[in-house]
């Protein structure tokens, strides 16, 4: 079910942040965007069945569309590549569509999947069930780590925000956030089990080197795990570990 052949995985340490997009790449961003205009892929607050490698996932109003921006498709893909045994406990942070929690779900024990849109959270329940996970899927509501205070993981999963800004809406969080990457790597350790690891997924748009400062701040462990370069736009999977961690897997 799932293909990872056209993933790219690098290994070795992380560069600070993703290339800049070329004014090439730019333009012909600004062209697929139009394309996707016409063809109604731009529309976000409409219900969309999706289909990531075979799997079907329903998106629902102003919830993050896997697909279309192609991050959420991309993380899914690597959630099973590593460290994830059917003993793990995942937790799936912005979890949107639920695409992240369904696919850990295939391979873990349990995942806690969270969000600040109520909207998210019943799109990532109907998920669940809509792939006969809902026995191994928990859906909370909260902001960041507040919904599992005092639980630890051994796999984290972010696709975070990548605009730092203030949100307009509920919608708008999954693009934009003012504080996010400060909160994430100040909680991020308290959220690991021993030997546990994050994957983080950046674009080269954004503000890549915002979030992998404040993590290279607290002496994390980061590493290009996997990566997939578009036309307009180069995806990146970071592996995050806590300081020390490196040398100890």
């Amino acid at each position: 079910m799932l293909d990872l052949a056209a993933d790219k995985v690098v290994a070795g340490r992380a560069p600070l942040g993703p290339p800049p997009v070329s004014f090439l790449g730019s333009l012909i961003g600004k062209l697929l965007a139009a394309a996707y205009r016409m063809t109604g892929k731009d529309r976000y607050d409409d219900f969309r069945l999706e289909r990531v490698a075979g799997v079907p996932i329903l998106v629902i109003p102003s919830v993050f569309n896997p697909k279309v921006p192609r991050t959420g498709e991309f993380l899914a893909r690597q959630v099973c590549a590593e460290r994830v045994t059917p003993e793990a406990d995942v937790l799936d942070l912005g979890t949107g569509s639920g695409v992240g929690a369904v696919f850990a779900a295939l391979c873990a024990r349990r995942v806690v999947a969270v969000d600040v849109n109520p909207a998210a959270v019943r799109c990532a329940a109907l998920n669940a069930r809509l792939n006969q996970l809902e026995d191994k899927i928990e859906v909370r509501e909260g902001d960041l780590f507040e919904p599992v205070a005092g639980e630890r993981f051994d796999l984290v999963l972010f696709n975070p925000p990548f605009l730092r800004g203030t949100p307009r809406d509920d919608r708008d969080r999954a693009w934009r956030s003012s504080d996010l990457a400060e909160r994430f790597a100040a909680g991020l350790g308290a959220h690991l089990k021993p030997g546990g690891t994050a994957f983080l997924l950046l674009s080269s748009f954004g503000d890549a080197h915002w979030f992998l400062a404040q993590l290279q701040a607290r002496r994390y462990g980061i590493s290009v795990f996997a990566q997939r370069r578009f036309i307009n736009e180069t995806l990146r999977v970071f592996r995050i570990v806590p300081a020390g961690a490196e040398t100890a897997a």
